[in-house]
């Protein structure tokens, strides 16, 4: 299964997402759902970089990518208006999937960052 965990701060705006896992549903190579959070999460570190204009700190390896926003108070208030939409899309994106697909191969938590 994959996980995609949603790290916000109290205002709600996302500071950090992660994503960890294979969801097993078809093997490596032909998985639709891999194929569908993995776009997802490589397109919305690409908008924050190209659209918004931040610099998002990142890692990924198989199976795993995380990514750390910025705080948005040393944003310029147009970046930051981007990376909210750009990372409420993403998480959007990841919640349809599993809508579509099932819990079982893809789920989505969010927590709040004291």
């Amino acid at each position: 299964m994959i996980s995609v965990t949603l790290r916000r701060d109290p205002s709600g705006f996302v500071r950090r997402f992660e994503v960890d896992g294979h969801s097993g549903y078809a093997k490596k190579g032909s998985d639709i759902i891999c194929s569908a959070i993995s776009v997802l999460a490589y397109t919305a570190v690409g908008a924050l970089e190209d659209l918004a204009g931040i610099s998002p700190r990142w890692t990924e390896e198989d199976g795993h990518m995380e990514c750390l926003v910025p705080d948005p108070e040393r944003m310029p208030e147009s970046g930051s208006d981007k990376a909210r939409t750009i990372l409420d899309t993403f998480a959007l994106g990841c919640r349809q999937v599993e809508d579509s697909y099932g819990s079982q191969y893809v789920r989505v938590t969010d927590e709040t960052l004291d």
